[in-house]
């Protein structure tokens, strides 16, 4: 009988959370049938109304619909509805989730609400067709670069690009990068990670789904740790604002003042401004110079212009030369 009564609030409490909720609550007479059909589970109104007290007494509450025959439905619901969404937008949109990886998380966000309501998202759910990253190893690689900031040691991986033929390249001829990483950043539907470079002995940014299989974590070696002049928030919210390559250096960009929203999306609010005249400003972000932010320069027909550092003045006419004479 003990056993009975257990399964019995098991499946009481497990129905109404999958099934019910404000706009679909289930009578005292329909709880009673569905325990009896489904789960073969004979039921009384009596006994009923004292399963529903034991489970409000250890947190578990329905709310309930006084009428003439209660209704009750579950509504302790972490998530809402606007929420999952946004959660399955950020899933489906990502492009460092492969398809498959995908359509499976989605499915165990939708396990959080109801029928009901998981079917009025899935409707909404749009995967198939979309960029997504085809390096299935992105979670392991995820989990080991985690491990690593974690215990505080070393990695070791290589990295890659892709080829004409669509296939990967790795850098320097394969040699292994052996950073100290710092952080973990998502920003542009990629995940980055933050370390020290001993290649380059500086501070850089990899994408995750560029790291050529698993990294090996080397455990017997301490991370080096970050410059003492190394802002990681002041980092990620400059760097990656301007599309995430290795190298990042700070440049001096003249605008007309109609490119501020432009400067705002990019930079955020934070980044300081200073008025040259009344039409133009100036502003000093750090930026990744790839051809990227070089596009987004150029983009702007004159109306924004690079004063340094001569570095990336010199590249950007290099560019624009290169381009007029193909």
């Amino acid at each position: 009988m003990e056993n009975k009564t257990k399964l019995r609030l098991l499946y009481l409490y497990q129905h109404l959370l999958q099934h019910t909720d404000s706009k679909h609550p289930l009578s005292t007479p329909q709880i009673i049938d569905i325990l009896d059909k489904e789960y073969g589970i004979e039921v009384n109104r009596n006994t009923l109304a004292n399963d529903f007290k034991m489970l409000d007494s250890v947190g578990i509450r329905f709310k309930v619909i006084r009428s003439q025959q209660n209704k009750y439905y579950y509504d302790g619901r972490t998530f809402s509805l606007a929420e999952l969404k946004i959660l399955i937008d950020a899933i489906s949109s990502s492009r460092f989730i492969p398809e498959q990886k995908s359509q499976e998380l989605i499915e165990k966000v939708l396990s959080l609400t109801t029928g009901h309501q998981a079917s009025k998202l899935r409707r909404h759910v749009h995967v198939e067709g979309r960029a997504k990253s085809e390096n299935e190893n992105g979670y392991k690689i995820l989990d080991k670069i985690n491990e690593a900031i974690d215990i505080g040691c070393k990695v070791k991986f290589q990295y890659a690009d892709y080829g004409p033929k669509k296939r990967k390249v790795l850098r320097h001829g394969g040699d292994y990068y052996i950073v100290s990483p710092y952080a973990l950043v998502w920003d542009g539907d990629y995940y980055y990670v933050i370390g020290y470079s001993e290649m380059r002995e500086k501070v850089q940014n990899f994408r995750l789904d560029r790291i050529y299989r698993e990294p090996r974590l080397l455990e017997s070696e301490l991370q080096i740790p970050a410059p003492k002049d190394f802002n990681l928030a002041e980092y990620s919210r400059q760097v990656f604002r301007m599309f995430g390559t290795d190298e990042a250096v700070e440049v001096e960009l003249l605008c007309k003042n109609y490119i501020m929203n432009a400067v705002i999306d990019q930079f955020g609010t934070k980044i300081r401004v200073q008025e040259v005249d009344k039409e133009h400003f100036k502003i000093r972000p750090v930026v990744c110079a790839s051809p990227t932010f070089y596009s987004w320069v150029f983009g702007w027909g004159g109306d924004m212009k690079i004063l340094g550092p001569e570095k990336v003045t010199e590249e950007y006419k290099a560019r624009a030369r290169k381009a007029l004479e193909d």
